[in-house]
Formats: structure tokens, C-alpha cells, sequence
């Protein structure tokens, strides 16, 4: 039966090479599971997927052949890279004596089927015996090159800690796979995930995109990808607006519908950054979901698609957006591109990948290459790499051309070149090799080059290469942008991430971008940027936020600040200011308008005194001014011009003796000009008040001017000393409002205000009294008295203050004006009422004008002048110029029935008030009875 088998076999075999079946079935292909093979000393395995998918994988119910499909270029690529870079060091003498060859086999992009191929691997020529101890397990494949995928290297790891036989890969880029007490025997030629989604976060927070999207796929590659960006993206302040997951086969019942779900996700969100950790099949389908949608993205692309050729030759991929992504450092190598063009199997072996992508390339009998198939075609999603030349060809074996350094990045083999270079120094070392021949054992365990590997150092293209202690190549990425190319996309490199020192370097300027239109970087942010002046008071999650001002006192001079900074000392800052500044000092200063005209007003008023003076001194012996008192008068005018001084302290920049100075000088001065006006209200109502004799003659012992004045000032003196001493007035140093810019400095007067609150009343009680004296005089005639203007200088006064006290409390910013303005405003009014007055009748007045006051004040008073007899007084002349201009006489007596003395006679019992002003002229004077015989006498009578 053996025998029968065999022959059968020996006839069929030729046959079956002839006709290379287009469909990959394990055993079915050839007579080895691996589909490529070169003799050698030394074997290397090479573990990488030509094919894209396993068909049927989820209705796999028995163990049977796998069924591979969709013929993958760029895998098929990489594969190709290993076998030159082996073919190269063969060529290059490397190894003297020794000879490396190769055993390659199809994952299909499916951990269970690398299982299956690794089984192959280890048991050509052997069996496979359970044992114990592997230590001298010595298989022919010494190292396998591969996988592809981060979920097969793991489930090849897995199984090859069992022999400890290396596996190196070319592009599986788990953080997983560095623990190296789960997988010792994983070594790889690029960095890990951790680097990349480190340079992923910092990319985005680079263009300031915080509000992402991410979709990854159900297997290990993507969990732990995503995983270690979440991490990542926390660090770099990068939120996720949503996270999808898509199933790990494609060929799952729910693959569309879940696709269809991420893709409305991807819609409906305000995202406009997507990052895609997944497969290039499931990119395919999504962003064809999107093209047919008209979805508008900025996508990144991670390690396992960024530098796909398929994708960027996709119908309608320039409708989706911007892509960029990061990819393993590449480079093209002439001596590749030159193998690519001129492909063949090499000598002793096969390679039956090569042939059935010629015949995916030439043949154009099979109905499943035909651009309208005749047939059920079971190899699904064929790349389009039928040849416009196809039928012309009698044996497509034979025939090459450069379609795969066109369709393809051949630079992205460079890493798998790096690791057969790797692999060759271990050897070199483990063998003892120099440069004529090699004495060490060539059939070693493979732990032994295990222990090489981890310990390699070797020079390629100018540059010291290693793996560090988790078995990972520590070197950098370059990041890719997708640039328009009439309909499809071409890689442009945009810049790099060092993974030693994690910095990125960028070159994006004229860079054009696919959703702007433009130069200007897309956005994708939750909320918008806070500006100078406000912080983010975050919300749900750290990216998204509202922007509220700084508060008075604090800052903000940079975007999205998350708290506000306090101003320095001596600045300060309004509600939502992006900068502090000093406060600028408000005081009175000369060159101010409203400074200026306070000046303006004094120095009127000043002039208004000294004019005032001038005309009492030239018009001192004028009836108006003896009416007026020129002394008294004087001694007023001085006390005015105190008070105006004062009004001098109050510009410029306060300090203490100034605060000081203004206030004394206005309590003195004003209270010496009340005290005055205080002298002639009381001569008034002394004079015109009648009061019994003993009252009478008390109250002429009070009368004593230079007394009253001199004790009034004296205790203002006193008020003024004890307040100085006390609670003396100060600069105010309190801190202004936080809503002002302004610093006011201005005097506060005293901590209690009690000494000012006394000064103020002490004059305004003066000034009270003053009032009332007045208004007990008011019916005396004005002519001969100034009863009015006292009583209305002292109202304007009162009035004054009393609109002063609540604007001063209240207005704190413009007290020092305020304070200002009510003294200007009170001495005013003294001025116009006691002063302007008698200048004018001085200046103004006629010579008969007594005559005609004396007349309308008879007929005022005494509208029936024939009931009673009218008596003729003659003035005597006084002896003395003097004595006629300044002698007056007012006299009354207390009321007596004195029915028995003439008519005509007056005397001490006659009735009436009898007024004498001595003159050279005769006056009729009106009785106050009209009874005849019957004389009311009030007797009093006072001289100045």
C-alpha cells in the first residue's frame, strides 16, 4: 500500500506543478505546507501572509485545510525582501563555507494557520517528539522571521517558548510582545506600540487636536495599541469623543453591520480626528463607507496601514480627507527593486507565491483574472495587477516587468532586510566565522542563537543597530502625510519622532491640507479656545470646558490656561485682562481740567477779597460801609483768604502735612470769618431786642468783639490741636475697589473722623447761632442792619455742609474734590452776601439814597399820619468830623403810662422807638401809639 501511494505520488506531482492551483490549500498547493524553499546550511524560516484572510474561518467546524484568499502585495513584498536580503548575504561571503537558506510559509494573516505552519517547520525531516527537556532540540529551522501581525507573533511566541527558537518580526509592534517573561524568545526590528501612540498623542497635541475619535480592532495589535494611546493621550491632554471596536474576521456575519454602526459614530460626532488602529482590509471598508457618504475626516493611520499602496490608489479616497500616520523608517534599495523586476525562485528551490502572482499578473486564461469572470472565482478581492498585456505571453512564468516597484512601497522592506542582516552577524558569531571560513557546529539548538541575537551588534548603512533589553530595535518613526495625485494619494514625509530623546521634528510649512483647503491646520476640539484673559473651567471631561474671565487681580496671557496667575506685586488687573499693569495714582494734579478750574475759582475769589478790600478801605467813611463795619469786615476777609489757601494744600500729591495744613487753616480761617459775622448778628439783635433792664444790661456786659472773636478761634485752635494730637489726618493707604484701576490718594481725616466730624459742627454751630441772632432781628429794616445777608450767608453755609456729610461718605473716589468745592462754594457765598453788596452801594449809590429809604420806611410803618401829632428831632452836630460819621444812636425804654405830659414832648417817658442817626439833617420819627396823650416808652439805647 506505502508502495502504491508513492508511485501515485511520484505521477502526480509533476502534473500538479504544471498546473499551479490558484487557490492556497495547505497541503493541496505542493508537497510542503510552506510554499517557498531554498536549500541551505543553515535554514531560516520566514513566517509572513501573501494572502490577506482566511475564508470561512467562523464556520470552521472540523479540522480541515485552511482556505486562503486575496492575494496581498505588499506582504507579498516583504517576504520578497527576506529572500533577497538572504540571496545578499550568501552573495556577500559572509558566512565563509556556510550557506543560509530558507523555508517560507503563508499565515494568511491568521494566528491558528501560523500554528499550523510553525508544526510544519519544526517537524521537516524530524519527528516531533514529547519530551521533557528541549535543550538539544535541534530542528532545521534555527530562527523564523516573522509574523506579520502582532495577534500571530503572540500565538508563534507562544508555542516557540516551548523550544526557545527566536522569533524575530518585521512589523508586529505590541507592547505586549516586550514583556520578556511572557515571550523570551520575540525580538523585533522596529519599536513597539508604546513609542508609536507616544508620537501619535504627540502629533496631536502638536496641531492641537484634543477631541478624537478612535476605532481599533477586536484583537490583540488593537487593545493593546489602544490601550497604550489612552494612556498616552491623557498625558497630552487629548480627549476621546468615542471609542468603537470592530471584530477581529472579516468574514463575521456582523462585519458590515458593525462597520456600518462605526461609521454613523464617526458622523454624528463633532470629532474631526479619527485614529484607526486596525487592519488594512477593515480601513478599506470603512473608508469606502465613507467615500459613499461624502465623510469628510482628517484620519491617522497607524503602522499597520499608514503606508498601504492599495489604500492610497482607492477609488474616491481623495473624498474622505486629510490622512497622516506614522510608519517604520524605510528606504529604498536599487539591488531590491532590480530583484523585484527580474523575479525567480532560487536555484535548488521554489517559490510557488512568485508564480501565482505571475499568474495573477500574465495569465489571462483562468476566468478568474479576466476582467469579467466566467466563473465562481473563490480567491476574493483581487488587487487589480492584471496586465494590460496579459494574453501575449505563451508561458507567463517567465516573463517580469517593474508593476510591483510601481504598486507597491518597496522601501517598506527595510526592516525585513535589517533582520536577515541580524540574523547573519548572530551567526557569524555563533559560528566562529573570519573571512575565510566558519569552525563552529552548524547544527546548533536554536536557544543558543537565541542568546546571539539579544547580544548582536552590527553596523548597516552607516548606523550602530541592537536590540535592547526587551528585544525591540529602538531607532524612529517618519510621519506621512497623504498628498493628492490626481485621483489617488502619494506618501510625502512630513517629519520624524526620535524615540531615544521623544521629540518631534516637523516640516509642514506650504503644506497643503485636503479639509482646509489651505495652509491653515484642520481643527478638532470640544470647546473652543479660551483667549488671554479667561481659563477653562473644564465640564464633563478635561477637553471639554467653558472659558470664564480672571477675576480682578489675576491673569491670563497664554490659550486654554486652566488657572488664572496672580499679578506681582505693585500691578494689578481688571475681570478678564490678559495682562496686569500698575494702577495709575488719581489725585488733584495741577494740569487737570477739574483741578484747574478749582484754582481758577480760588484765585477769583482771592481777587474778589483783595478787590473787596481795596474799595472797604477808599470807601471806609461811605454810609454803607459805617453800616457795615470796615474793621470787622477786614478781620473777615482775612479769615476768607485762609480758608482759599486751604483750597491750595488740597492739589498735587498728598502727604501729611499737607492733609494736615488744609484743615487747620480751613477751620481757623472760616471760623475767625463766622465769628465776625457771629459779632453783628448779636449787635443786631442786642440792639433791636427789647429786654428788661437787668437783661438788658448783662447782656451789653457780654458784648465785647475782640473777646468773642478772639475765645471763638481760641477753642477752634484748641479743637483743632487736640485732633492733630488724637487722630490727626493721614495719607490714605487703604486698598482701592478691585473693579479700579485707580489708586486714590487722598487724605483720610483721622481713623474716627471724630476730630473732623467736631471741627465741622463746632463751625457749623457757630454759623447755626449766627442764624438764628439774624432771624430774631429780621423785622429791623436792612438799612440799618445786615440781618438778611447774615441770615442767608449762614443758610448757604448750613445748606452746603449738610449736602456735604452724605457725598463725602459716600463717594470715597471724589472726596478730596468734594471737600474742595464746599469750601469754595461757603466762602462764595460769604463773599456775595456781605461783601459784593456793599462795594456796589459804595460804588453805585446816590447821595439822596438814605432819604428814600427813611421815606418808604415812614410809609411802611405809619400809614395814617394825622391822628397823631408828628415831632420834628433835631440832630445835634457833633463836634468832630469823626463824630459825625461814625457816631449811631438807637434808643428804647420800657413801656410807661405817662397820659400827663405833652404830646410833643419826648423824653425818658415818652412812647415810641426813637432812632438817631446824628447828622446834619432833620428826620421825622413815627410814634408807636396812636392814642394821644398816652406814651408807650421802651428806653434802650446803644453806640458804635
Amino acid at each position: 500500500m506505502r508502495v502504491r501511494c508513492l508511485l501515485w505520488g511520484l505521477f502526480l506531482a509533476p502534473a500538479m506543478l504544471g498546473n499551479i492551483s490558484l487557490l492556497v490549500r495547505g497541503c493541496e498547493l505542493s508537497q510542503s505546507i510552506c510554499g517557498a524553499q531554498a536549500p541551505g546550511d543553515v535554514l531560516i524560516g520566514i513566517l509572513l501572509p501573501c494572502h490577506r484572510k482566511v475564508t470561512g474561518l467562523h464556520q470552521r467546524i472540523r479540522p480541515e485545510n485552511y482556505l486562503c484568499s486575496g492575494f496581498d502585495l505588499e506582504s507579498f513584498m516583504r517576504s520578497l525582501a527576506t529572500i533577497h536580503a538572504i540571496e545578499e548575504v550568501n552573495a556577500a561571503g559572509m558566512l565563509p563555507g556556510v550557506r543560509l537558506g530558507y523555508m517560507m510559509c503563508d499565515t494568511c494573516a491568521d494566528a491558528s494557520k501560523a500554528l499550523q505552519d510553525v508544526t510544519h517547520m519544526l517537524t521537516v525531516n524530524i519527528s516531533l517528539n514529547e519530551n521533557c527537556n528541549y535543550t538539544d532540540f535541534r530542528p532545521r529551522i534555527k530562527i523564523i522571521l516573522g509574523a506579520e501581525l502582532s495577534e500571530v507573533s503572540i500565538a508563534v511566541a507562544r508555542l516557540l517558548n516551548v523550544y526557545m527558537i527566536p522569533l524575530v518580526s518585521t512589523t508586529s509592534s505590541s507592547p505586549e510582545l516586550s514583556d520578556k517573561v511572557r515571550f523570551p524568545v520575540f525580538l523585533r526590528t522596529i519599536p513597539n506600540d508604546k513609542h508609536q501612540t507616544k508620537a501619535i498623542a504627540k502629533i496631536m497635541k502638536h496641531f492641537h487636536w484634543d477631541w478624537v475619535g478612535v476605532v481599533y480592532g477586536d484583537d490583540d495589535y488593537g487593545r493593546a495599541a489602544f490601550q497604550s494611546f489612552v494612556q498616552n493621550a491623557e498625558e497630552n491632554k487629548v480627549c476621546l469623543a468615542y471609542q468603537e471596536m470592530l471584530p477581529q474576521y472579516l468574514d463575521h456575519e456582523d462585519r458590515l453591520k458593525s462597520i456600518k454602526i462605526v461609521a454613523n459614530k464617526i458622523r454624528s460626532s463633532n470629532a474631526q480626528v479619527v485614529l484607526l488602529i486596525v487592519k488594512k482590509d477593515s480601513v478599506e471598508v470603512l473608508l469606502k463607507e465613507m467615500i459613499q457618504t461624502n465623510t469628510t475626516r482628517t484620519w491617522i493611520a497607524s503602522d499597520a496601514w499608514s503606508q498601504s499602496s492599495y489604500l492610497r490608489r482607492l477609488d474616491g479616497i481623495n473624498k474622505v480627507g486629510d490622512i497622516l500616520g506614522f510608519t517604520y523608517v524605510s528606504e529604498k534599495s536599487e539591488s531590491f527593486d532590480n530583484y523585484l523586476k527580474n523575479l525567480s525562485p532560487a536555484p535548488g528551490g521554489y517559490n510557488h507565491y512568485i508564480e501565482e502572482y505571475k499568474s495573477l499578473r500574465f495569465d489571462c486564461d483562468s476566468g478568474c483574472f479576466a476582467n469579467k469572470p466566467t466563473a465562481p472565482c473563490p480567491i476574493l478581492d483581487l488587487p487589480p495587477v492584471l496586465s494590460d498585456i496579459e494574453c501575449n505571453f505563451s508561458d507567463s512564468q517567465v516573463h517580469n516587468d517593474d508593476y510591483l516597484v510601481k504598486a507597491v512601497e518597496t522601501s517598506k522592506g527595510l526592516t525585513n532586510r535589517i533582520a536577515v542582516w541580524a540574523v547573519a552577524n548572530a551567526l557569524k558569531n555563533l559560528l566562529n566565522c573570519n573571512n575565510s571560513t566558519c569552525t563552529g557546529q552548524m547544527n546548533f539548538p536554536p536557544w543558543k542563537l537565541l542568546q546571539e541575537m539579544k547580544r548582536v551588534q552590527f553596523q548597516f548603512k552607516n548606523e550602530t543597530l541592537f536590540f535592547d533589553k526587551n528585544g525591540d530595535f529602538v531607532n524612529r518613526f517618519d510621519l506621512l502625510l497623504w498628498v493628492k495625485e490626481g485621483h489617488h494619494r502619494r506618501f510625502q514625509r512630513i517629519g520624524k519622532y526620535h524615540v531615544l530623546d521623544e521629540k518631534i521634528i516637523l516640516n509642514v510649512k506650504n503644506l497643503t491640507w485636503i479639509s482646509t483647503a489651505g495652509n491653515m491646520v484642520p481643527q478638532s476640539k470640544c470647546s473652543e479656545n479660551c483667549t488671554p484673559g479667561t481659563v477653562k473651567k473644564i465640564l464633563n471631561v478635561s477637553c471639554c470646558y467653558s472659558c470664564i474671565p480672571c477675576v480682578e487681580g489675576t491673569y491670563s496671557d497664554d490659550f486654554d490656561l486652566l488657572a488664572c496667575k496672580k499679578c506681582p506685586n505693585g500691578t494689578w488687573s481688571l475681570k478678564g485682562w490678559s495682562k496686569c499693569e500698575p494702577r495709575s495714582e488719581s489725585y488733584l494734579r495741577w494740569w487737570d481740567p477739574h483741578p484747574i478750574t478749582l484754582m481758577a475759582a480760588t484765585v477769583f475769589g482771592v481777587l474778589l477779597l483783595l478787590a473787596s478790600f481795596i474799595i472797604f478801605l477808599v470807601y471806609r467813611d461811605s454810609p454803607p460801609m459805617k453800616r457795615a463795619e470796615v474793621r470787622l469786615s477786614c478781620v473777615m476777609m482775612a479769615g476768607l483768604a485762609v480758608s482759599f489757601g486751604s483750597v491750595i494744600c488740597f492739589m498735587d500729591k498728598p502727604n501729611l502735612h499737607l492733609c494736615r495744613a488744609r484743615q487747620v487753616m480751613y477751620a481757623i480761617g472760616f471760623t475767625l470769618c463766622v465769628s465776625c459775622i457771629l459779632v453783628k448778628a448779636y449787635r443786631t439783635f442786642l440792639a433791636f431786642r427789647p429786654f428788661s433792664q437787668m437783661t438788658n444790661r448783662r447782656l451789653h456786659k457780654l458784648y465785647k468783639p475782640p473777646v468773642i472773636i478772639i475765645s471763638v478761634v481760641t477753642l477752634q485752635g484748641i479743637i483743632c490741636l487736640l485732633w492733630l494730637i488724637f487722630d490727626s489726618p493721614y495719607v490714605d493707604d487703604t486698598l482701592p475697589s478691585p473693579q479700579s484701576m485707580k489708586e486714590i490718594i487722598q487724605c483720610r481725616e483721622g481713623t474716627t473722623y471724630i476730630g473732623f466730624g467736631i471741627m465741622l459742627s463746632y463751625i457749623a454751630l457757630l454759623a447755626l447761632l449766627g442764624f438764628l441772632l439774624a432771624f430774631k432781628g429780621r423785622k429791623v429794616p436792612q438799612e440799618f442792619s445786615e440781618t438778611g445777608y447774615i441770615i442767608f450767608s449762614m443758610l448757604m453755609y448750613l445748606f452746603v455742609w449738610v449736602c456735604f456729610v452724605p457725598v463725602y461718605i459716600t463717594n470715597k473716589e471724589e472726596r478730596t474734590p468734594v471737600h474742595a468745592s464746599a469750601i469754595l462754594v461757603s466762602s462764595y457765598g460769604i463773599i456775595f452776601c456781605h461783601f459784593i453788596p456793599k462795594c456796589h452801594e459804595a460804588l453805585w449809590g446816590s447821595s439822596d439814597t438814605l432819604e428814600r429809604i427813611l421815606k418808604r420806611w415812614r410809609n411802611v410803618s405809619c400809614p395814617s399820619t394825622t391822628s397823631e401829632p408828628v415831632t420834628d428831632i433835631d440832630t445835634h452836630r457833633a463836634s468832630t468830623p469823626s463824630q459825625r460819621s461814625s457816631t449811631f444812636s438807637a434808643s428804647s425804654s420800657t413801656t410807661t403810662d405817662s397820659s400827663s405830659k405833652s404830646p410833643n414832648s419826648i423824653g425818658r417817658s415818652n412812647s415810641g422807638l426813637i432812632m438817631m442817626l446824628v447828622s446834619d439833617e432833620k428826620h421825622h420819627i413815627c410814634g408807636l401809639s396812636n392814642r394821644p396823650q398816652t406814651t408807650l416808652r421802651r428806653n434802650r439805647s446803644m453806640s458804635f
